[in-house]
């Protein structure tokens, strides 16, 4: 890294744009895919710049799977099926078949069993980096979670009626309190085929046939695109780990363990935390580990989410929550609160085992992610003063949790 972080405000404390801008550009040419050679190469280079600043860290690979878009894709043509032979007289397979998809998509997008994915697909390696830092010999821990792992694109990404929306409309957009629920339509286009066979209703078949092929065209578009470069999201991510591997190697923090994780094929939705998973949450107390999760973080409105998923919006820990909007009035950091995703992240692995949990995106001022999965999520568009934002803040919760009120406050 050539660019040391400088002070600001003669405060003592140190911001970090310059080696935050050095970690996305370092990583953004590499092609990331999920469980791709990419994906692995950016893991020993996350590695080497975590141990650089004293963390003890490993590059780990885990059984996952690659693609979301196949399995949907399979699930979404077998609905397809379905409902052309309903057409044809045979209502038990439109009904049973459409219930089939339907189930499968939801638990696939769920992370429940992923039934199909692990039918249709071979599982593959993916790549996290693991590193440990704080205190190690502490008994409270805080893991901190980003992915390198970079998403393809298509054509359902692209943002030009949002921002029509959004131009047009700002008072909507100042009322939503989340995005679309995007997967809604997806789980229910086969849904619609079997209870369209079930009840003789043509129309509803005929309508979840055609929502059925338009989701089939838009996996296939997905998956057989290249990665995005994947600056904002989510190489932000990877920055704040390096830089809050900096603060801790400056500031030691005693009291505290801190695990640095950056997963790899979180863009085939959550499948390396899901290995992660496996190999050390049986280690990790539920009642004294904590997981942070910094998700897209360069779009220049720092954002808490109150909760997420695709189908049905789970909260996460109150308490963690509180306490880092508590961490951001302290450090004089904006942040937004108030909002829902119903997408997932990797937050969604270690809440629903049980584990305090909080989640740090951005958004701009329509409440949108800029250049999200486009091939234009370059390292020139990342608002990088929002990054370091987002650095401090982090840091400012791991002294939070240190078990002495006299740890806390210091810098």
């Amino acid at each position: 890294m050539t660019h040391p972080p400088g002070p600001v405000d003669g405060s003592g404390r140190f911001a970090t744009p310059d080696v935050l801008r050095d970690v996305v550009e370092r990583l953004a040419p590499i092609p990331r895919l999920p469980t791709s050679a990419g994906e692995h190469e950016a893991a020993g280079i996350i590695r080497d710049l975590l141990s650089a600043r004293g963390c003890t860290a490993v590059v780990e690979q885990v059984e996952a799977h690659h693609s979301y878009a196949w399995p949907i894709g399979l699930m979404s043509g077998l609905a397809a099926v379905s409902a052309l032979a309903a057409g044809r007289g045979h209502r038990l397979l439109g009904t049973l078949g459409g219930a089939v998809a339907a189930l499968g998509i939801a638990d696939d997008i769920t992370g429940t069993a992923m039934l199909c994915r692990r039918a249709a697909l071979r599982p593959r390696l993916a790549s996290n980096v693991v590193a440990s830092t704080g205190d190690r010999t502490a008994d409270r821990t805080l893991v901190v979670l980003a992915h390198h792992d970079a998403a393809p694109s298509g054509a359902v990404f692209d943002q030009r009626l949002s921002r029509w929306v959004a131009d047009r409309h700002p008072g909507l957009i100042a009322a939503m309190s989340s995005n679309p629920p995007l997967w809604w339509p997806v789980v229910a286009a086969p849904a619609l085929v079997s209870v369209g066979s079930l009840v003789r209703r043509p129309a509803l078949r005929r309508a979840g046939l055609a929502a059925a092929l338009l989701t089939l065209a838009a996996m296939l578009d997905i998956g057989r695109r290249p990665a995005v470069p994947g600056a904002n999201d989510n190489l932000t991510g990877v920055a704040v780990l390096v830089a809050l591997a900096e603060a801790l190697q400056t500031r030691p923090l005693p009291g505290l363990r801190v695990l640095l994780v950056s997963a790899g094929a979180e863009e085939a939705l959550q499948e390396g935390i899901r290995g992660f998973a496996r190999g050390h949450f049986p280690e990790l107390p539920a009642d004294r580990t904590w997981f942070l999760t910094v998700d897209t973080v360069g779009s220049g409105r720092l954002v808490l989410l109150e909760g997420e998923g695709p189908l049905r919006v789970h909260d996460y820990d109150a308490g963690l929550k509180d306490l880092t909007a508590t961490c951001a009035r302290r450090e004089q950091i904006p942040l937004t609160r108030g909002l829902r995703s119903h997408n997932s992240t990797d937050a969604a692995v270690p809440r629903r085992h049980g584990y305090p949990v909080a989640t740090l995106v951005s958004l701009d001022e329509q409440k949108l992610i800029p250049h999200y999965h486009l091939d234009t999520d370059t390292p020139d568009h990342v608002d990088y003063a929002c990054v370091a934002r987002a650095a401090r803040l982090v840091e400012a919760v791991a002294r939070a949790l240190a078990p002495d009120p006299a740890l806390r406050g210091r810098r």
